[in-house]
């Protein structure tokens, strides 16, 4: 029996065995495969990152080469540096370094390619590089030269020693291992020298795009929490004898805020409301209460939301703009001075479709942006005038005078022209003065207010 038993079991058992042995391999040469991929995809991206560094230092040097008045070439050049600190931002992205400090690499990167943007797209003949731009070039020729030769170096390192990408993403993972590791020293050398560099006056197009917008700069008195209290049962408005309950968000750091939440037996739900620390501004504010089924329509919402703000203090608002999504509607209202809109000054409000109320508003935009004595010229262009630079075929169903920012983050007055073209519904902002396009939006389709 034990005989016949042996004699069936063991060649299942050898067959398992075997079995095993081949999906052990077969598992071990998957494993091997997906390593050596992943390896050669680091290897080309740090290569490829190093190439492009390299032509990069060889692009600014072109673009300084040439005569100042050379506006052609500048452009070209410029182009061509934008494109290539976006390839070298992709390579870094693709590099297992994030465990590893690069922000400032990273940010180099970025400045220099928003910069060089910037700069290719306007109109060289009105406005050529200017002495600052000129110097920004030069000092930025000088250091990505620098950057570009620290990456050589690590690049021999790693082509001589065959060192491997795979360990950096190891090192990384264990922090003891981490200060041995060659190729990780080197990319934390270069972090370390573009934290060195002065910063650069890059202008104010690309200096919006980095700067953060810190309640702190509102100025104002700083608010007590008694202060924030007796705001906010003023506003909130829901019966008699409410109860606040006041916390500081940030205390000590450049967000420093205020959350009131404001309760009463006359209203089921709680209404908050965020204050800034400076000043006590209103810069968000939420009823709570539950929505029901839509009765009103969105013209309608839109003339209540306006006479809530109206009623709150926020006089001389106008919806730009209005979304449905379910039983709720979302507004943008933006300040209307003189006839013109004032778009920085904007705040988006928040309504329920059952009554038409709003339940709540969003005014960072507003607190930040207002100014009582905002200086606005009159136009150059007539709107005839103004309109004869539309496209033939655009279909203008509306216009207005707008107060913007532009891309290069300068307030500007221009001539909105609302309207249809290939199926699509776009607004149009025309320079006051010249009839240039400083900025094309396309409106969605649910986008319920236009001009009026």
């Amino acid at each position: 029996m034990y005989k016949r038993l042996s004699a069936l079991m063991f060649p299942i058992t050898t067959l398992l065995l075997i079995g095993a042995l081949v999906w052990g391999y077969q598992e071990n040469q998957e494993k091997n495969s997906i390593l050596i991929k992943a390896e050669n995809q680091y290897q080309r991206a740090f290569h490829d990152l190093s190439y492009h560094m390299e032509q990069l230092h060889g692009e600014l040097g072109n673009t300084l080469a040439v005569n100042h008045t050379s506006s052609g070439m500048h452009r070209k050049g410029l182009v061509n540096v934008w494109r290539l600190t976006s390839e070298a931002q992709n390579e870094i992205n693709q590099l297992p370094l994030t465990l590893l400090p690069f922000s400032e690499t990273e940010e180099f990167l970025s400045k220099i390619s928003n910069f060089s943007y910037k700069a290719a797209v306007r109109d060289f003949t009105k406005k050529p590089l200017s002495d600052n731009e000129m110097g920004n070039l030069k000092a930025l020729y000088k250091n990505s030269g620098e950057i570009s030769k620290d990456l050589q170096e690590v690049q021999n390192k790693v082509i001589t020693n065959r060192l491997r990408w795979m360990d950096v993403e190891s090192a990384l993972a264990t922090e003891d291992k981490a200060e041995d590791n060659t190729i990780i020293d080197g990319f934390k050398t270069v972090d370390k020298r573009v934290a060195a560099y002065p910063e650069l006056d890059y202008g104010p197009s690309v200096a919006s795009i980095y700067n953060k917008r810190s309640v702190k700069k509102l100025g104002g008195k700083p608010v007590t929490v008694e202060d924030v209290k007796r705001k906010a049962v003023k506003f909130a408005d829901i019966g008699g004898n409410p109860t606040v309950d006041v916390r500081e968000n940030g205390k000590g750091t450049e967000w420093a805020s205020y959350t009131a939440v404001v309760t009463s037996k006359d209203h089921k739900e709680p209404v908050s409301m965020d204050f800034t620390v400076e000043g006590g501004l209103l810069i968000s504010y939420n009823d709570n209460r539950n929505v029901g089924p839509a009765k009103v329509s969105m013209n309608q919402a839109v003339t209540k939301a306006g006479e809530f703000l109206k009623d709150k203090g926020y006089p001389d608002m106008t919806a730009v703009s209005a979304d449905r999504y379910d039983n709720m509607g979302n507004l943008t209202f933006v300040t209307s001075r003189n006839g013109i809109l004032i778009y920085p000054e904007k705040m988006t409000v928040r309504v329920g479709l059952d009554t038409g109320e709003p339940t709540g508003f969003q005014a960072s935009d507003y607190v930040r942006e207002r100014q009582e004595k905002r200086v606005i010229s009159k136009p150059g262009l007539t709107l005839a005038e103004a309109r004869k630079m539309l496209n033939p075929e655009y279909k203008e169903l509306y216009n207005r005078l707008a107060w913007i920012k532009n891309e290069d983050a300068e307030e500007v007055l221009t001539y909105e022209f609302g309207g249809k073209i290939n199926g699509s519904q776009y607004r149009i902002y025309l320079n006051a003065d010249d009839g240039h396009e400083e900025a094309v939006e396309e409106v969605r389709k649910s986008s319920g207010a236009q001009g009026k």
